[in-house]
């Protein structure tokens, strides 16, 4: 198939991000299919040197070269800038490639535009990376939001209890499918040595959705103290409030500058002995089900994962490799499990990646609903 993928890379250029569209383009490719880039958002990208979103998308646009240039998809990618204004490949190209697509796949609305030549692809799909908070918007929206998502044939979502008696969230006349961020395995395999130190990379809170939901801070502060409960040492990559954090024990990292490149943040996922990974509390007081992008690039490098549960606990393994908590105690008991028997829960990380999140595995489930 002809795919047109559209991402959010330059407006948000960091590591994690670009990584979730890069995988859905590579994973495409090895599957056989022909693959193009757009990200047609409408907004300014955020330029990380001058800390501020920025007219000129240079920044953004150089990034997504130098993400996409190294798998040989330089001349495959188009950056449409707020004016209007087309990088990369031109409008025409687009137009033109558009044109004999058979599928276009918006992932976390790296398109708010229906553009005549999006429209005439015959298949549209929207992937939800942010479960919950996508259905309580949609759920109070101006008419345009939601006729934005009708005109997609099938709707996705990382969110495996979205729709179902497991969560409360409201999806109307909308039908979720569940889907996993899929991964590119041979990228995140490593040979590094993981030092002493449980890690995760993580936004204190976000920009969007303010009014439809609460942000991680609201489900960290219930175990700020967990550095006092263990002898374990943990270093968090975090955009967030890190001298009270240190107070408390934990050792921090500037999270944007940690994920400046993709090469970067996956040698700081590398680099660690396991995951620990708190949620959103949308995501746990609704139980949506959600399961971390970030947390599959753990396991995928063979790095164990103690990781809340969202409701993710019904759809995937928990105890070995990758291990869920919801208290202080579960959060303690899950470390000392880990680290009495690490090589076992590496190992095991790895398998769990294999079986559940493989990009041969989940891009095909994905293509037969989206074109059945």
């Amino acid at each position: 198939m002809r795919i047109l993928f559209a991402g959010i890379i330059a407006r948000y250029p960091f590591g994690g991000v670009t990584w979730c569209s890069l995988m859905y383009l590579l994973g495409l490719r090895a599957l056989g299919h022909e693959v193009f880039y757009i990200e047609d958002t409408g907004e300014c990208v955020y330029d990380p040197v001058q800390n501020t979103r920025a007219i000129d998308p240079s920044y953004g646009t150089s990034y997504i070269n130098a993400s996409l240039e190294p798998f040989g998809l330089a001349d495959r990618w188009s950056f449409v800038n707020y004016d209007g204004a087309y990088h990369g490949r031109s409008r025409d190209a687009v137009a033109r490639y558009a044109a004999d697509a058979d599928l276009f796949i918006n992932l976390s609305g790296g398109s708010w535009f229906w553009r005549d030549e999006y429209m005439r692809i015959p298949r549209r799909v929207f992937v939800d990376s942010d479960p919950a908070f996508t259905q309580l918007a949609i759920a109070k929206a101006e008419p345009w939001y939601v006729d934005f998502f009708q005109r997609f044939d099938r709707l996705f979502t990382f969110g495996a209890n979205i729709g179902t008696a497991a969560s409360p969230i409201p999806v109307g006349p909308f039908t979720w499918h569940k889907t996993w961020q899929p991964m590119t395995l041979d990228d995140w395999r490593t040979r590094a040595a993981p030092r002493d130190r449980f890690t995760t990379v993580m936004t204190w809170q976000i920009e969007s959705f303010t009014d439809v939901g609460g942000n991680k801070d609201q489900e960290f502060v219930k175990f700020i103290e967990l550095p006092a409960r263990t002898p374990q040492r943990f270093e968090l990559a975090i955009n967030g409030p890190q001298k009270l954090l240190r107070q408390y024990g934990w050792d921090t990292v500037d999270a944007m500058n940690v994920s400046r490149t993709p090469w970067g943040y996956r040698d700081f996922i590398h680099s660690s002995k396991a995951e620990f990974g708190v949620a959103k509390q949308t995501y746990v007081a609704n139980r949506s089900g959600w399961f971390s992008d970030r947390t599959e690039c753990y396991l995928a490098s063979g790095r164990p994962a103690l990781v809340q549960d969202t409701g993710w606990t019904a759809h995937l393994p928990s105890g070995e490799g990758l291990l869920a908590f919801s208290t202080m105690e579960e959060a303690i008991a899950g470390i000392d499990r880990i680290n009495g028997d690490y090589d076992r829960h590496a190992a095991r990380a790895a398998e769990i990646a294999r079986e559940y999140f493989d990009a041969s595995i989940v891009l095909p489930k994905l293509l037969e609903v989206a074109c059945g």
